[in-house]
């Protein structure tokens, strides 16, 4: 039997190994070649080496769009983790105690089902709901409430210095209920004897929010804020479908994703484009390894 362990661990990681190199090792390393040729799509491709990644230094659009998920990758972790928690908090900690066990507000296993439905819902069409959100007449659910005050309609997506805070807007939406859920499972694993020991000594519920939830829940957060970065190099569906000219109004709302679309299926300049790609790669790889070291402290047991 022993004689024959390696050969049967050897064969069962081989195909999901092989499967795993074949369709995402070697997809990554393709796209890294054809960064270093001019390649159009139809003639054969031409060696061009760094001439690509040189380019793209004098790319505005592709500095803008970098500053962009510059914003995005403060505001979207920032503001989804933060309602989230709020939320989770109420949904688990913030009622009464009842049988010694901590519980949440009225109705609270009725709320995490409504804040988790935007998850079931395609990204396409959560794009589209918030065209009809943000029209910029009557129609619009925001504005046609503001026109029924007579107040003057809000350019959500037309005006650029509102455009890319309206996008950021959908993506917090559409994100919280998941992390409600996630940071609700976190302290539900929570013993309610620390809760109670610190209510004993007088803590209120902003003591215990600050002083007990967030120290035991800190590994999930840290996972929380990598996902969500992760998420803010990846807007892409919602950059396509709700904003002005894809990524307008002049550009006020690219990402680097869509600058890479536009440049791969719209110009036919796919080494210009795979270019862009291995930057967006990179600068992800940076970002998550960046925030899982400064975020590193000793894990709180209980």
């Amino acid at each position: 039997m022993r004689h024959g362990k390696y050969p049967f661990v050897i064969g069962f990681l081989f195909a999901p190994v092989a499967l795993y190199v074949t369709f995402v090792i070697w997809p990554y390393a393709q796209a890294f070649q054809i960064s270093m040729t001019n390649w159009r799509g139809l003639s054969a491709p031409q060696w061009v080496g760094f001439d690509n990644y040189r380019r793209l230094l004098d790319d505005g659009a592709f500095w803008k769009a970098v500053q962009h998920h510059g914003v995005l990758l403060l505001a979207l972790p920032l503001i989804t983790i933060a309602i989230a928690l709020f939320f989770a908090f109420l949904l688990n900690v913030g009622g009464k105690s009842s049988g010694g066990q901590r519980q949440g507000v009225w109705g609270a296993k009725f709320y995490r089902v409504v804040f988790f439905f935007p998850q079931v819902l395609a990204v396409a069409i959560i794009a589209v709901l918030f065209q009809m959100v943000y029209r910029p007449n009557e129609s619009g659910l925001i504005n046609g409430v503001l026109m029924k005050f007579g107040l003057e309609p809000v350019l959500f997506l037309v005006k650029p210095n509102l455009a890319l805070w309206s996008i950021i807007a959908v993506l917090v939406w559409q994100a919280v209920g998941f992390y409600v859920v996630l940071f609700s499972a976190g302290m539900a694993s929570i013993p309610g004897e620390i809760y109670e020991a610190a209510e004993m000594d007088g803590a209120t519920k902003v003591t215990l929010f600050f002083r007990v939830t967030l120290p035991l829940l800190w590994d999930t957060l840290q996972v929380a804020w990598v996902y969500l970065g992760i998420a803010a190099f990846d807007a892409f569906a919602i950059v396509a479908v709700l904003s002005v000219d894809g990524g307008g109004p002049d550009g006020a709302t690219t990402v680097l994703a869509m600058e890479i679309y536009r440049n791969a299926f719209v110009y036919s300049k796919y080494g210009y484009a795979s270019a862009m790609g291995v930057a967006l790669f990179f600068l992800t790889l940076t970002f998550a390894a960046l925030t899982l070291r400064l975020t590193k402290r000793e894990s709180v047991e209980y």
